[in-house]
């Protein structure tokens, strides 16, 4: 990443304009124009430096809900569960970690009950257990990068 992806990953974070040109605006204001703003975005997410670009919405505060959920599939079975896991709408993001517990996702779901229904046909599908691990207490962290 150079100065100029830094700026655009530190500024966006903080909304992004709702305008009838939203990128034209939100490129003005990092001193770029519009297709630069564009073409470095889709670049950021082809990289995989960023994965994905879009709104975050609160699901609770919509009537939804959201966990955090933990599996241990056998490093051999992991890519096919990862697959399964990751095709599920309900799953927002999904990543691997050394550990006992080694594939972590959140699942976002329209209505609470619906969590457990998730849950329960990820085993189903999958053939192994999923931890549910309900958040206690909100947390705001924001990434910053030094310019």
């Amino acid at each position: 990443m150079d100065a100029i992806d830094r700026a655009i990953i530190n500024n966006l974070q903080g909304g992004f304009p709702l305008s009838e040109r939203p990128y034209a605006e939100a490129a003005a204001s990092l001193g770029l124009d519009e297709d630069e703003l564009i073409r470095r975005l889709e670049i950021l997410l082809a990289q995989g430096t960023l994965t994905r670009f879009g709104p975050l919405y609160h699901a609770e505060r919509l009537g939804g809900a959201l966990t955090l959920a933990a599996m241990k599939p056998p490093p051999d079975d992991f890519e096919r569960v990862a697959r399964i896991v990751n095709g599920f709408p309900e799953v927002a993001h999904n990543y691997a970690r050394e550990h006992e517990f080694n594939m972590w996702f959140v699942l976002a779901t329209e209505w609470p009950e619906r969590i457990g229904e998730v849950i329960s046909e990820i085993e189903k599908a999958t053939g192994y257990a999923v931890y549910n691990m309900p958040k206690l207490e909100e947390f705001f962290v924001g990434l910053r990068f030094e310019a």
